[in-house]
């Protein structure tokens, strides 16, 4: 019974069981996360930053921003040039956090996650893609993506 207890505690932690989680579940309300993840506001410039620059989200990789001055913008992910007119803060939150828990499988990273990551670059390992300041700068950017900005 010992040996079966310490192998299960053995496989739990090699699979990141007992990293602690960046974002906790109780954080989560259906398809978003409501609250930001920061008690400062997210800023627009540096969203626009961290969206279109390739050594912090580089979000054009994938997807395209009509308008915006960023060469060759990505189609492999949606356009969004509107998403805010589809998707509220908490959800645009909690696709940039972890979009596996909302559509598993799909290739879009994890940008703010620190468990069950397989061949992470050992200068890479525990730490997210973004910090929780990027990620709110990139919410705050990209809520303002509507067709009509007075609504």
């Amino acid at each position: 019974m010992i040996r079966r207890i310490l192998i299960a505690g053995l496989l739990v932690s090699a699979c990141g069981g007992n990293d602690p989680r960046l974002v906790e579940p109780s954080q989560i309300a259906g398809d978003a996360i409501p609250q930001p993840l920061t008690e400062a506001p997210g800023d627009t410039h540096r969203g626009k930053i961290v969206f279109s620059e390739r050594n912090q989200g580089h979000c054009v990789l994938c997807h395209v921003v009509q308008g915006l001055d960023a060469e060759f913008q990505g189609n492999v992910g949606p356009d969004l040039t509107y998403v805010a007119d589809r998707l509220n803060a908490g959800q645009i939150r909690l696709r940039i956090v972890d979009y596996q828990l909302v559509r598993p499988g799909t290739l879009m990273p994890s940008y703010y996650r620190n468990h069950d990551l397989y061949q992470v670059g050992e200068a890479f390992a525990d730490a997210p893609i973004l910090t929780a300041e990027q990620i709110e700068d990139l919410v705050t950017y990209l809520s303002e993506m509507k067709a009509h900005q007075d609504e």
